[in-house]
């Protein structure tokens, strides 16, 4: 009776699971499967040519492709910068708020506005405030004398980058203070009472007592934003359509230019399929050090 209770058990369960797996199946492994056979092969973009396989040909050409390593190194340079700043921000604004003063509330609704902003929507702000005629940012710099003349935030090179790094890190900041304030959240406040009764301060109790235990929502976090860093498309895409001259063109960005601008299926997939296993390598880091942690 007990074990055809729990095959009943295992069969409802089973039924319960297997929609989920056959719709990660069809939006998640498909395509990941299908950009790697495109990779390796060469097709018309109207099937009138067949499918022929070729290998590793896509792949080494992107190697002797300066394009592909600049929009290699625009990702990790973007990823390099704009995600400590968003996770020094994000601790400091979870800290604030955790603490209880008036109109906590808020102060927690204005921090999770940026995030709560469509990215396009977002970034086609940022972009009009960057420009150099009539963006906010030189009205403010020409009428305070903090600039003699126009800055052309979004056509200097350098500049550019900043500015892509400062527009991630205003909007993404909360999204990483709302996953640190739920761990802060599960501290217990007991850990506090006992560091101040042995004369711990403030800094002190931050560094070790908070720090350690947010070592998990802080790996999740870094998880969470620099998969998304590594695959940035729609910022480069609407502030700078990755100018100038390629200098904030991402691996999404190059990806989409090669598939619909230049028709070419099959290169643009080698460039996601790579792309693909570097988010992959990151993440299996993270993965292990949050075990390793544990």
């Amino acid at each position: 009776m007990a074990n055809a209770l729990d095959r009943r058990r295992q069969a409802v369960g089973l039924g319960f699971v297997t929609p989920t797996v056959l719709v990660i199946l069809a939006i998640l492994v498909y395509p990941v499967l299908q950009s790697f056979v495109l990779s390796v092969g060469n097709s018309e973009i109207d099937g009138s040519g067949g499918y022929r396989f070729v290998g590793l040909q896509h792949y080494a050409e992107l190697m002797q492709t300066s394009r592909f390593w600049n929009s290699l190194k625009v990702t990790l340079i973007f990823t390099a910068f704009s995600i400590p700043l968003e996770l020094m921000l994000g601790i400091g604004l979870a800290v604030l708020m955790n603490e209880h003063f008036h109109g906590k509330g808020l102060a927690r609704l204005a921090v999770l506005f940026p995030w709560a902003l469509p990215t396009a929507l977002n970034t086609l702000m940022w972009r009009w405030m960057y420009n150099t005629d009539y963006g906010l940012f030189n009205a403010v710099a020409l009428q305070t004398g903090l600039a003699e003349q126009p800055i052309n935030w979004l056509g200097d090179q350098t500049l550019a980058m900043a500015s892509m790094v400062t527009v991630s890190v205003w909007k993404t900041s909360s999204f990483m203070a709302l996953i640190i304030l739920a761990g802060l959240q599960s501290i217990p406040r007991e850990l506090y009472e006992a560091g101040r009764m042995d004369g711990m301060t403030r800094w002190q109790e931050f560094r070790q007592i908070t720090l350690p235990l947010l070592t998990g929502p802080i790996l999740v976090a870094l998880i969470i934003r620099s998969m998304d860093a590594l695959r940035a498309f729609e910022l480069p895409f609407n502030l700078t359509d990755g100018g100038p001259v390629s200098a904030t063109e991402s691996l999404s960005l190059y990806a989409y230019k090669v598939i619909f601008d230049f028709i070419d299926f099959n290169l643009g997939s080698a460039i996601v399929v790579i792309q693909f296993l570097v988010i992959f390598a990151m993440s299996l880091i993270y993965i292990f050090t949050l075990r390793k942690k544990d």
